[in-house]
């Protein structure tokens, strides 16, 4: 990283510090003391019908975190003031599971009406999403408050594509205020989920270097080369055990099967290598750093005090 980096990392890490200092782990124990069951009963049901939804909710918390701060505007419907980030190109026909919130917004809203924001809900049940499928479990901190608006150009800016080298993700993340480490870490989130085949399609067919010849042909099974056939046909982007959240994502990668080009960045010969290497070997450490970079990643830019607002319906504005 080179000095002027350094410095605008500093800077982005020294006003993380400032607002996050306002977000606390017991938040809500006076005034919505029932929030996490609440919360966490919804989630299990929604997993239950459909295991998948998990690493769905999980994602809409990164997708918020990363455009503008963890403030609840990926949840936000189109207005005629402005356009919001359902529609970017990093979530167009991805980012799900906007009525699973809705369900877990009601159920918080019997529970303590007007309290609770729309970014907290995320925040909570992108962890409880993740220790349902068996990864690690951390003390969330809270106290963020919704905007009021939304940006789908800042979504379209801030979100790093499946296409990224190793350089731009660490740079992308650096403008949370995440190190390259926080990176690799929260990278295995993809140890769930799906991928669409627009994705992956140029990876499978014209990379060759850093790709197992026989897991190449097995996902040209169900996504064809041609350009608008298959798009939307789903993989998963842990091909060993897609529904558990493990350490198997890193195992992959030195396998050189990382479905996505960005994936396979974090184990090509580069800075990345050794901290795959620890975590394919290591999956306390794993779990100990993911959930570490995830408590930071909740601290960007939160909306506090007297900002934004308590949002009635998480798709609109009050």
């Amino acid at each position: 990283m080179g000095s002027s980096a350094i410095v605008k990392f500093a800077i982005v890490m020294f006003l993380v510090g400032v607002a996050s200092a306002q977000l606390s782990t017991n938040f809500y124990a006076k005034s919505c003391p029932n929030l996490f069951f609440a919360v966490n009963s919804a989630v299990r049901s929604a997993i239950s019908r459909e295991t998948r939804m998990g690493a769905s909710l999980l994602r809409l918390h990164f997708h918020d975190c990363f455009v503008n701060g963890c403030d609840g505007s990926i949840l936000l419907d189109d207005t005629p003031s402005f356009t919001g980030e359902k529609n970017a190109a990093p979530n167009f026909r991805s980012a799900r599971g906007f009525d699973v919130v809705d369900n877990i917004k009601s159920a918080v809203e019997r529970a303590c009406p007007g309290v609770v924001s729309c970014a907290d809900i995320l925040a909570i049940t992108a962890r409880d999403s993740v220790h349902i499928l068996g990864g690690p479990y951390w003390n969330v901190k809270l106290g963020r408050r919704d905007s009021r608006t939304a940006s789908q150009a800042a979504a379209n800016n801030s979100i790093p594509p499946p296409t990224s080298s190793l350089s731009a993700l660490i740079s992308s993340f650096n403008r949370v205020g995440l190190s390259a480490k926080d990176m690799v870490a929260l990278s295995g989130s993809h140890t769930i989920g799906q991928a669409r085949c627009t994705n992956f399609r140029a990876r499978i067919y014209n990379e060759t270097n850093n790709l197992d010849a026989s897991f190449a042909t097995s996902r040209r099974s169900n996504c064809p080369r041609a350009s608008g056939s298959g798009d939307n046909n789903l993989a998963p982007l842990d091909i060993q055990t897609p529904n558990a959240f493990n350490n198997d994502y890193y195992k992959n990668l030195i396998a050189k099967k990382g479905l996505l080009h960005s994936d396979q960045q974090l184990f090509n010969g580069g800075s990345a290598d050794s901290t795959v290497r620890k975590y394919s070997s290591n999956p306390r450490q794993f779990s100990s750093d993911f959930a570490a970079a995830m408590i930071k990643m909740g601290d960007f830019r939160p909306l506090t005090g007297s900002s934004g607002e308590i949002r009635r319906n998480c798709r609109k504005p009050n």
